[in-house]
């Protein structure tokens, strides 16, 4: 069986002192029973979030990180780094990031292999416009990206990832993939994943549906058989977010 894990992306929200008194404001309200919850802060955030959930159940992960060990790329973040805070989840190739900042389904795989080498565990995320879901290409769209972001993963390695399935249509639009929807996808996701490893590697990974999750959609996405929990976005910076991870699971 496997665990769902549910995953705040916090994006380019708050200071350091406000992400700390959110933090505080969850951490001993958030049931880490039934789930893995992270909260995926802003660089800046990570230390004192760190700090501000230690002890605690929660995790806490990064939205990026670079593919090199380090050398002449001002502005980034190594997963050496992050791995010496303390972090140990770190999302990868989401969608804002390979519209705004051009990442490829190659970057994706190389910072997926850097991550898990320096111990992190990688979120990796895949997902359809409206214009590939409409032309009726999103499996083999999502397919694609996949099969490239697991390259020279080995079958261990793959059984520490998450995948997280998020239409891009669906991310902060307010719309939501409906749960057959999102389960299609899912199973889409699962199935390559039994072609490049095996049914039973597949069945181990465990993947996430993001976009446009909230209180009142959550448990009904989150009980598919192929959704094992949600990348989640704007609610996960508000007290709604502790009724998603008490999505009766």
């Amino acid at each position: 069986m496997r665990r769902k894990i549910i995953a705040g992306n916090w994006k380019m929200n708050l200071t350091p002192a406000e992400a700390v008194s959110f933090a505080n404001g969850i951490k001993n309200k958030i049931n880490t029973d039934t789930a893995d919850v992270v909260l995926c802060v802003p660089a800046v955030s990570l230390a004192p979030v760190l700090e501000a959930v230690a002890g605690t159940h929660i995790a806490v992960g990064a939205q990026n990180m670079h593919f090199e060990d380090s050398g002449a790329y001002t502005g980034e973040i190594s997963a050496k780094m992050l791995a010496s805070l303390g972090v140990r989840y770190v999302v990868i190739g989401h969608s804002e990031r390979r519209e705004y900042f051009a990442e490829t389904d190659e970057g994706v795989n190389k910072k997926a292999l850097k991550a898990l080498a320096e111990g992190l565990v990688p979120i990796i995320c895949c997902g359809e416009t409206l214009t590939q879901r409409e032309q009726g290409i999103t499996i083999d769209f999502v397919r694609q990206q996949v099969r490239i972001a697991f390259l020279e993963i080995s079958a261990a390695d793959a059984a520490k990832c998450v995948v997280a399935y998020e239409p891009i249509w669906a991310i902060g639009t307010g719309k939501t993939a409906t749960a057959q929807q999102a389960e299609e996808v899912c199973a889409a996701v699962r199935q390559v994943l039994a072609e490049i490893y095996s049914a039973d590697t597949a069945a181990s990974i465990r993947v996430q549906y993001g976009g446009s999750v909230n209180g009142g959609n959550a448990a009904e996405l989150f009980n598919m058989p192929n959704i094992d929990g949600g990348l989640v976005g704007g609610a996960s910076l508000k007290p709604e977010f502790e009724q998603i991870v008490k999505y009766n699971g």
